[in-house]
């Protein structure tokens, strides 16, 4: 059993980060994932990290003692099996994440989801990635994943940066879930805490994300999280109330896991001890 670090990260950086090593554009060895997931455990920012994130075709690798979140690569027919196998190997199943597959039929394909998660007896969160823009059926699909109780998952950065969100569209989905009190887990492109931009487009920063969230809760517009979103000023950004943000937005899977923590020490959010 790997020994559960001190509780040196303060509660509102716990757990932020999920850790993706084997995802792209990481793609680290499984077993080399697995070996610095392991070695970081007794260091103070420890706790900054949470669930390690595997695709289902790897679970079968995965140490008992490791907090996993499993992404299914088929969709709500994977469902079954990975219980199945997580109940054999007495893992520690920290949530499921899957995206709709069916663009014609969305809503239906959160309910099938839902069914073979309820039909499994899952009791972790699940994240439903409805991909695409804010469109009345992308709406109807959230309102769905809202009523079986589940959660989003938000895709906010891709390998080819023309395909990464733009702000505005970030802050329709950002207010989307919260119009439903609906919590959400970010992927894809959140390495660092303030918005930048690396060779070939923009890419979205954590930190941002985190006050867009908070600015949509407290009463502002989707222009108003649009313009926080695309935001550069660190030490701004630094003054969000990430306690209240952190209720809605829960985590993020990020390849590079000491990218995150290099960014709040610089910007005075985390201190060594």
């Amino acid at each position: 059993m790997a020994p559960t670090p001190a509780p040196t990260i303060p509660t509102d950086w716990r757990g932020l980060v999920d850790d993706a090593a084997v995802f792209p554009p990481g793609d680290a060895d499984l077993a080399d994932a697995f070996g610095a997931y392991a070695d970081r455990s007794g260091e103070w920012w420890a706790g900054l990290v949470g669930s390690f994130v595997v695709p289902d075709t790897a679970l079968g690798s995965v140490p008992a003692d490791v907090p996993v979140s499993v992404v299914l690569t088929s969709g709500a027919g994977a469902v079954e099996g990975v219980a199945g196998l997580a109940a054999r190997k007495g893992l520690r199943l920290a949530g499921l994440e899957v995206a709709v597959r069916d663009a014609d039929d969305p809503v239906g394909n959160v309910r099938r989801i839902d069914a073979a998660v309820r039909a499994a007896d899952l009791r972790v969160p699940v994240h439903i990635e409805v991909p695409g823009p804010a469109t009345p059926a992308w709406l109807a699909a959230a309102d769905e994943v809202a009523a079986c109780d589940h959660r989003l998952k938000l895709r906010l950065g891709h390998v080819d940066h023309d395909l990464v969100p733009d702000a505005a569209t970030v802050a329709t989905w950002i207010d989307a879930a919260l119009d439903r009190e609906c919590r959400f887990k970010a992927t894809a492109g959140l390495h660092r805490a303030v918005r930048h931009d690396p060779e070939g487009g923009g890419a979205h920063g954590f930190l941002n994300v985190l006050a867009a969230t908070q600015s949509l809760w407290d009463g502002g517009s989707v222009a108003d999280a649009t313009t926080v979103l695309e935001e550069r000023d660190g030490a701004a950004l630094a003054r969000t109330d990430v306690a209240g943000a952190r209720r809605w937005f829960t985590s993020f899977g990020s390849c590079s896991v000491t990218e995150p923590l290099d960014d709040l020490l610089a910007l005075g959010l985390l201190e060594k001890p």
